[in-house]
């Protein structure tokens, strides 16, 4: 398999429950009552629970990692556009919109419940693929 160019696609999805909420927060320590506490984040400007906004971005990852070739993360800029629920199903799509040079490629990144929830791009390397000597 050749190494991702201009016009690839990969997808990824993600089922936001509230376990998953709750076992990223124990993860990376953020226990922002917005994601854990019903009663808080009811009286919030959201109305209830949301999802961490990188747990979101998590699923991006996972889209990129679907790309061809080896690839490794370099960078990403992200907007939050909506605020993702437990119950709710993210879909990712990211794009290979332009070669940079070096193995390095820009990548558009979308995810999706039933309206848009981040945006986004990402530079990657995009390698071959190591060939496994087993």
């Amino acid at each position: 398999m050749a190494p991702a160019t201009v016009g690839d696609t990969a997808r990824a999805t993600l089922d936001v429950t509230t376990d998953r909420i709750e076992a990223f927060a124990d993860v990376t320590g953020d226990t922002n009552p917005l994601h854990l506490d019903d009663e808080h984040a009811a009286a919030s400007m959201f109305g209830g629970r949301i999802a961490h906004g990188m747990l979101t971005a998590g699923a991006v990852s996972a889209a990129l990692g679907d790309l061809p070739g080896e690839i490794v993360y370099l960078s990403q800029d992200i907007e939050f556009v909506n605020p993702v629920r437990p119950g709710e199903t993210v879909t990712v799509t990211a794009t290979v919109v332009e070669a940079l040079g070096d193995d390095r490629i820009r990548v558009e990144t979308v995810a999706e419940t039933t309206e848009t929830v981040l945006t986004g791009e990402a530079v990657v390397l995009s390698l071959p693929p190591i060939e496994s000597t087993v």
